[in-house]
């Protein structure tokens, strides 16, 4: 690879869709690269992708363009204000799992000749269990579960980290509480999910990643279309992603050869179609 240096790739993903998933996304990406890391935005909510929209891009090409062969990955990245990259999503393209062997390895060639001086790829994830959350979130080496305080949204948590436990053999998942009105509010979701899942998913681990406050401000900056990080830097919201990017900073960096972006990739199509590792 053109970037030979290991670049953590972390998903952000929820059981229920509404908490704030894409506004984390965005958020932490935006915290992070203020600390000097060099980040990249894959859209993968391949239904109703809205990462563009919430940086106020109009990408003329996406991940589609480069499954079809008309575009490589490098034509297709933009950059968003504050050096953030964006791969946008494909639109029209429902579930990695339809996509033909042919098509796999050429989607796994375009990232490894990838040029991009990358540290930190955020995978925005759709809601829920579907077959492609599943397998962006276990081809990626982190999993940051996004919820918030009301019931369904505790037991969709649930049941997407039940599956990728039970089906997957994901085992730890870091958890960022979403508009909690009182830090004491984010550790009590956090402990209601824990006490479920410590009861019915033994080999589950669970690291409270923190709380998100509900903040004025962020509604005000998602209307304009800029990170709330970027526009309102000391607002409450603010100040808690920059924690919250910097505990991620903290996180254990994957080995060289499982660091690849290319790696990343295969093991994204790898359980879609058995003629891959033959064309590969």
């Amino acid at each position: 690879m053109a970037n030979p240096k290991p670049v953590r790739v972390i998903a952000v993903t929820s059981g229920k869709g509404g908490v704030g998933k894409t506004n984390v996304s965005v958020n932490l990406a935006t915290a992070l690269s203020r600390i000097g890391r060099k980040v990249m935005i894959m859209d993968a909510d391949l239904g109703l992708a809205n990462v563009d929209v919430m940086l106020g891009l109009q990408p003329p090409f996406n991940l589609s363009h480069v499954i079809s062969g008309e575009c490589s990955l490098e034509e297709i990245i933009v950059e968003a204000p504050g050096g953030i990259k964006v791969i946008p999503a494909a639109s029209g393209i429902q579930n990695m799992a339809e996509l033909s062997p042919a098509e796999h390895v050429g989607l796994i060639r375009a990232f490894s000749e990838l040029n991009t001086d990358l540290d930190i790829l955020i995978v925005d994830t759709a809601a829920g269990i579907a077959d492609s959350v599943l397998s962006f979130a276990k081809a990626s080496q982190e999993v940051v579960v996004v919820v918030c305080d009301e019931p369904a949204s505790i037991t969709d948590a649930y049941a997407l980290i039940k599956v990728l436990n039970r089906d997957h053999q994901l085992r730890r998942f870091r958890v960022l509480c979403n508009m909690t009105h009182t830090p004491r509010e984010g550790r009590e979701l956090f402990a209601k999910l824990m006490k479920v899942t410590d009861k019915f998913l033994e080999e589950v681990v669970l690291d409270f990643m923190g709380a998100i406050p509900y903040d004025q401000n962020l509604r005000k900056a998602v209307k304009k279309q800029r990170p709330v990080v970027d526009l309102f830097p000391s607002s409450p919201a603010s100040l808690a992603f920059k924690e919250a990017a910097m505990k991620a900073d903290k996180w254990p960096m994957p080995g060289a050869a499982d660091g690849n972006l290319e790696f990343f990739v295969e093991r994204l199509v790898r359980g879609n179609d058995s003629l891959l590792g033959g064309l590969l």
